[in-house]
This record gives structure tokens, C-alpha cells and sequence, in this order.
């Protein structure tokens, strides 16, 4: 869990920027003490989203004799199944695996971006330098003006530039980039909640196709053996010829469903190569006897979900950025002010460009040279461009707040989807082990039939094909059991909690 600790490390600094009070800082601060009260944005406020007293499918059907808790001492969730080979696949999925990796690179982008936008809160200062052997012309008009042709020109100095944040527009835009940074950091967080999820189903999967492998392994010698016994007894004319083509037919059916399962389970192994970023050829998975350990986990009240639920956090993170965008549009209908001052010293001489005499300095535009911006810039007419813009800003607003609640809907119907799937599937797995049962006394009966001449070698396939048809429809429900624990687990966040130090 390296990345997403130092994800949420990260995003705690994000939601607590801390600056140094130096000597520009106090500057700038001083400068728009008077100013920064201002802001255009909306006052901001979480989407309202009505929130049910307790899930649908949740209730009393949950009496279980050792319920799991996901932040049970704060250990990985797949630590639950106890599976020590799924324990070292899922920490080489977050060591390894290329996607996790790009979702990384984005939020280090995000970071990167965020900095650029809070550099807008301090000063600019520019270093400015020059030296100058120049010869003009002699035979232009007025050159008593210029007594010498040639001379020379040593400048030093430097300027300082600073963007008045009169109406929010730089705060605002700092807000905005820092909640997408977080996003950003959510966004990670869920990612890998995802591929570690990915990888706990198809690990699961290859599982069951292992129990799979061995019913129809077991399943093909007993069919090989019934048709040498047909056979025998066709040439003896104890069986028709018909009989032993039944037998041959249904020992090559159980061979090519053997032959499928090991292709599925080699996909299978292929793809969690890939989730730990490996290469498929030099990877395998010894094959595995341990039975699944069933996980039954105990969600909390619905209203915890919106803090546990990564997705869910970055979409709300993105809604308050839009909001935060709302007021930079709006400050575009304002003045900008941007305070300039440029000093230095200037001579044609170096010994004594340090003198009193060589000295400059402005505070302001400097008349004359193209060394700094105007005071102010006011947009006049520019064809309805801010107008349009703040109408955008605020599509974009509604459009992240029915993000936001498309987000909580389907986490919700996702944790339903899995309380229910548990619910039913465990009701499966009883009745089908009882089905099981009831097919191998059915075969045991159908066989003793058949040695006694009572029934005929067709009753015998029909009940045996009815046997392992039940045994694979068992091993069927006892994955899909497992999946669907996964399936819940991720629904409900992984056991991930969204930091709790927001700032406004």
C-alpha cells in the first residue's frame, strides 16, 4: 500500500497549505490586505444528496458467527481471505502494475499544476542586465543631440511585478487547482482499489476453474473406465453396440470440457501477469487444494459510504473546483491591477556604473521603455467572450454536481447489488450442496440398476451428466460467492477513508 499512503499523504498537504511568512509574502500581503475580502465564486456547498437510514438489502440476514470489518487493524482488505499467495499478488500490483503508474504520473501533473497556480500569489521578480558597445550614424539630422558616435551602455537592475487579486480571480484559480489536484489524488486512490480488486476476482476465478479441472480430471478416468467396461461387455454381448457409442460420446464431451477449462484458467493466469506487470511467459501459478474461506463483511450505516468511497470523494472534489471557477469567470468582468517596480543602475561607463548619479528607478510603468504592463487593463468590448465564458463555468458547475450524484447513486446500488448477491448466493450454495448430494445417491442407484439388468446404460448417462453438471454448478456458486464479497468490499471503499482536514 506504498502509492496510496503517499497519495493520501499528499492530498492531506494539499487540504492544509501551509506558506512561510518571508519578507515578499508580507509584501504581497500587505498590498491586497484591502482587496482580498473580495470574491466573485458562490459560497460552497456539497450537493445535497437525500441519504437512506439503512440499506434495502441489509438486515437481520446477516448473522454470521465472525463478521469482518474492513478497517479491522488498519490491515490491506484482501488480508480477509487469508490467502497468502493473494497477499503477495496484490502487493506486486502496487509495485507493478503500468496503469497504477500512469494514474501517479496524472496526479503528480495535478500537483505540478496546482504549484504553477499558487505561484500567482507572490511576486515576480526579473533580473535585468546589459552591456552595450553602440556606434551611430553621423550623417543623420540632428546629431548635435548625439556628440558621440560610439559609446558604451552598462545596465543592472531588476524588476518586480505583482498581479492585485482585487476580485478572487488568482485565489480562485489556486482553489480550483488545488480541489483537481485532489481529484486527482482520489482518483488514484481509486484506481488502485479497482485493480486490486480486478485482480482478487480472477485470482478467484483461476481458483474455481482449478475445482473445476479437478471434478472433470476425476470425472474423465471414471468415464474412461465405464467405457472399457461398456466395450467389454458389448463384445461378450452383455451391451449394445449403442451403449458403448453413449459412453465413447460422453467420455469425449468430459475431455473437451477439460480441454476448456484449462484454456480459461491459462487466460486467467495471462491477465494477472499483466496486473502485476509482468510478462505473461514468465509468469505462472502453481495450482492450489486450499477451499476458499467465505468472507461475509458487515457494511456500516449508508451514510458513512460518502466517506468511504474514493470515486466519490473526487467527484465531490471536482464540484467545488467548478464552483471555484464560477468566480474567475466573474472577476474577468473586472479591472486587472498589476503593480510593477523596476530599479537598477545605469552608465556608459562601468567604473562608475555603481554611483549615485547612475541610479533609476520607477515605481509603476516606466515611461518611455516597454519594461512592465499597463496599471490596469479593463476589457471593453471583446463579442460576448466573458459572457460566454461564465456561462460555461457555471454548465460546468451543474455538470460536476450531477457527476457527483450519479457517483453516489451507482455506489449505492453497487453495495445493494453486492448485500443482495451475497444474501441469495449463500441461500445457492446450501441448496446446491444439497442437490449434489441427492445426484451422486441418484447415480449410485442408476449404476446398481444398470449391473442388474433393470435399467438401461441411457438412465446411467442421464444421472451421471445430471452428478456433474450439480458438482460444477456447486464450484459455479461457491466463485461467484467469493467474487461477490470482493465486489461488496470495493462497493463499500476498500476500507479507505476520505481525509477529514478540509479548508476553506
Amino acid at each position: 500500500m506504498g502509492i496510496i499512503s503517499m497519495t493520501l499523504q499528499n492530498v492531506r498537504s494539499l487540504r492544509q497549505p501551509k506558506f512561510k511568512m518571508n519578507g515578499t509574502k508580507l509584501l504581497s500581503g500587505l498590498c491586497t490586505l484591502w482587496l482580498t475580502a473580495c470574491t466573485l465564486a458562490p459560497k460552497y456547498q456539497v450537493p445535497f444528496m437525500p441519504i437512506s437510514p439503512h440499506y434495502k438489502e441489509g438486515g437481520p440476514w446477516i448473522l454470521v458467527k465472525s463478521p469482518h470489518l474492513l478497517n479491522e487493524k488498519n490491515r490491506d482488505w484482501w488480508e480477509l481471505f487469508q490467502d497468502r499467495t493473494l497477499d503477495q499478488l496484490e502487493q506486486q500490483v502496487t509495485c507493478g502494475n503500468q496503469n497504477l503508474k500512469v494514474a501517479l504520473a496524472r496526479y503528480q501533473e495535478a500537483l505540478a499544476d496546482a504549484q504553477a497556480a499558487r505561484s500567482a500569489l507572490y511576486p515576480t521578480i526579473t533580473g535585468l542586465g546589459n552591456a552595450v558597445r553602440q556606434k551611430n550614424s553621423t550623417t543623420v539630422a540632428n546629431i548635435a543631440a548625439q556628440p558621440q558616435s560610439t559609446y558604451n551602455n552598462y545596465l543592472l537592475g531588476g524588476s518586480l511585478t505583482y498581479i492585485i487579486d482585487a476580485w478572487g480571480r488568482v485565489r480562485n484559480t489556486v482553489i480550483a487547482s488545488q480541489d483537481n489536484a485532489r481529484a486527482s489524488g482520489f482518483d488514484l486512490a481509486a484506481i488502485e482499489l479497482s485493480l486490486h480488486s480486478e485482480l482478487a476476482q480472477d485470482y478467484f476465478s483461476l481458483r474455481g476453474y482449478e475445482s473445476t479441472q479437478r471434478i472433470l480430471d476425476a470425472t474423465v478416468i471414471a468415464y474412461e473406465k465405464a467405457f472399457y467396461l461398456t466395450h467389454q461387455r458389448h463384445k461378450e454381448g452383455l451391451a449394445a453396440e449403442g451403449d458403448e457409442d453413449q459412453a465413447k460420446t460422453q467420455l469425449e464431451m468430459a475431455k473437451t470440457l477439460a480441454i476448456d477449462t484449462r484454456l480459461k484458467r491459462a487466460q486467467l493466469e495471462h491477465a494477472i501477469a499483466v496486473l502485476t506487470g509482468q510478462i505473461p511467459a514468465n509468469f505462472s501459478l502453481k495450482t492450489s487444494k486450499i477451499p476458499l474461506k467465505l468472507v461475509t463483511v458487515v457494511p456500516e450505516v449508508p451514510a458513512t459510504l460518502l466517506l468511504k468511497r474514493p470515486d466519490i470523494a473526487a467527484a465531490e472534489q471536482r464540484v467545488e473546483a467548478a464552483n471555484a471557477s464560477i468566480g474567475v469567470a466573474r472577476a474577468a468582468f473586472f479591472p486587472d491591477f498589476n503593480f510593477t517596480t523596476v530599479g537598477g543602475v545605469q552608465s556608459n561607463a562601468f567604473v562608475s556604473l555603481f554611483s549615485a548619479p547612475s541610479l533609476f528607478w520607477s515605481l509603476g510603468p516606466v515611461a518611455g521603455l516597454a519594461l512592465a504592463q499597463p496599471l490596469m487593463t479593463q476589457v471593453i468590448f471583446d463579442g460576448f467572450l466573458i459572457q460566454a465564458l461564465l456561462k460555461k463555468a457555471k454548465a460546468s458547475y451543474f455538470e460536476a454536481v450531477s457527476a457527483y450524484r450519479q457517483t453516489v447513486l451507482t455506489a449505492f446500488q453497487q453495495v445493494e447489488d453486492g448485500l443482495v448477491a451475497i444474501r441469495r448466493l449463500d441461500q445457492e450454495i446450501k441448496t446446491q450442496k444439497a442437490s449434489v448430494v441427492a445426484a451422486k445417491r441418484a447415480l449410485y442407484q442408476s449404476n446398481q440398476r444398470y449391473k442388474g439388468g433393470i435399467a438401461t446404460y441411457l438412465d446411467v448417462i442421464i444421472t451421471e451428466n445430471e452428478a456433474l453438471q450439480a458438482q460444477l454448478a456447486l464450484v459455479n456458486i461457491q466463485t461467484r460467492r467469493q467474487i461477490a464479497s470482493v465486489d461488496l468490499i470495493e462497493a463499500l471503499g476498500g476500507g479507505w477513508v476520505v481525509p477529514c482536514c478540509r479548508t476553506q
